[in-house]
C-alpha cells in the first residue's frame, strides 16, 4: 500500500487493480497496513489501496475529479469514502448510474463500485453501524427501561445511526433520540431523510453552539442512555463535543466513532466510569462492507472467516500501528 496519498492534482490512472480511500489524512489510517493481509485472506490477488486526501469542504470539482477517475479507468475499481460522503454525493450524483436506497435517502455515498462499466454508489453506514451497535449494546438494553440516545453530530454516520435506532421494533429502541450539530443545514438534512422512513420513531434535533450546550443536553439523558460522538472531533479536528465538566448519566454507554487520533471524548467517558467503546469494530465492519462491493466478493459478518480478518487487524493494531 502506498503511504503517499494522492490529491486532485496528482490523480492518474492506476497501474494495477486499485481501490481508493477518500478521506482527510488517509496515510495515518490503520487500513493502509491492514488491507494487504486482508487481501491475502480474501484471495483478492494483486491489488492496491491508495489514499486520496481532500480538505474538509473541498471544491465540488475535486469530488468530480475523483469520481471521474474511477469511472473512466479500468484498473480503478472503486473507493471507500469517509468524511466527504455528503459532499461527494452533492457534487457528483450525476456521475452515478445507480445509488442504493440508503444513499438516495441520506444523500451520501460511502462506497463506490462498478458493475459492467456502470458506476454504483452505496451508503454502507446503516449496515456497518447496525453491526457495530449489536456488538456493543447488550441485547435487550432498550426494553429494560426508558433510555435515551444522544448523538452528537449530524453527518452521514450520525444519520445512519439515528436511522438504525429509530427503525428498531417499538419497545426495543430508545425512548428518545436526540441529534445535535453546530450546523442547522445538517440537522435539517437528517430530519428530512428520516421523515421519509415509514414507521421510524421521532428524532429530535438540537442546534448547539458550544460544548456547554451539549453538556446541558447530556445532563437531561436518563440512566443507561447511549451517547455517541459522531462529530469527528478527536480525529478530524482536536477536542470533544463535550467539556471536561460534562456529567454522563449512570450506566451510560459511550460510543466514540473514531479509533485513532486524540480521542478526548473516549477519555472523558472512561474517566466518568461509564462503559465506553471506540470505533474499532465499526472500522472493521465499515471497511469489509465496502471491500465486498468494490471487489464483488462475499465477506462474512461473523464466524471463523470474519474472525480471521479481525485477528489480522488486531495484530497490526496491537503492534502500535495507529
Amino acid at each position: 500500500m502506498s503511504a503517499v496519498a494522492l490529491t486532485p492534482a496528482t490523480l492518474r490512472p492506476a497501474q494495477r487493480p486499485t481501490m481508493y480511500f477518500v478521506g482527510v489524512s488517509t496515510a495515518s489510517s490503520l487500513i493502509m497496513r491492514v488491507f494487504g493481509p486482508w487481501a491475502e485472506l480474501l484471495g483478492l490477488g494483486d491489488c492496491e489501496l491508495r489514499g486520496i486526501d481532500l480538505p474538509l469542504g473541498a471544491p465540488a470539482d475535486d469530488y468530480r475529479a475523483v469520481v471521474d477517475l474511477i469511472a473512466g479507468d479500468d484498473a480503478s475499481l472503486g473507493a471507500l469514502v469517509t468524511t466527504h460522503k455528503l459532499d461527494l454525493y452533492a457534487a457528483a450524483r450525476d456521475r452515478f448510474a445507480e445509488v442504493d436506497q440508503f444513499g438516495t435517502l441520506m444523500r451520501e455515498v460511502s462506497s463506490i463500485s462498478k458493475r459492467g462499466g456502470r458506476l454504483i454508489g452505496h451508503a454502507k453506514d446503516p449496515i456497518s453501524s447496525a453491526l457495530a451497535l449489536d456488538a456493543f449494546v447488550p441485547a435487550g438494553h432498550w426494553s429494560q427501561a426508558p433510555r435515551d440516545a444522544l448523538i452528537l453530530g449530524a453527518g452521514g454516520a450520525a444519520t445512519a445511526i439515528a436511522h438504525v435506532l429509530a427503525t428498531r421494533a417499538e419497545g426495543d429502541r430508545p425512548a428518545r433520540i436526540v441529534v445535535t450539530d453546530v450546523a442547522r443545514e445538517r440537522l435539517d438534512g437528517l430530519a428530512q431523510a428520516l421523515a421519509q422512513v415509514d414507521g421510524a420513531a421521532a428524532v429530535e434535533t438540537r442546534l448547539v453552539a458550544s460544548a456547554a450546550d451539549s453538556d446541558a443536553l447530556l445532563a437531561q439523558a436518563r440512566p443507561g442512555s447511549l451517547v455517541v460522538n459522531a462529530t469527528g472531533l478527536g480525529k478530524d479536528g482536536p477536542g470533544s463535543p463535550l467539556s471536561d465538566a460534562a456529567a454522563f448519566p449512570p450506566d451510560a454507554l459511550a460510543w466514540e466513532l473514531n479509533y485513532r487520533g486524540e480521542l478526548r471524548f473516549l477519555a472523558q467517558a472512561r474517566a466518568a466510569g461509564v462503559v465506553a467503546e471506540d470505533g474499532w469494530t465499526y472500522f472493521i465492519h465499515g471497511w469489509t462492507q465496502v471491500i465486498a462491493e468494490v471487489f464483488d466478493v462475499a465477506i462474512a459478518t461473523s464466524g471463523p472467516a470474519f474472525d480471521a480478518l479481525v485477528a489480522a487487524a488486531d495484530e497490526i493494531r496491537g503492534a502500535g500501528a495507529r
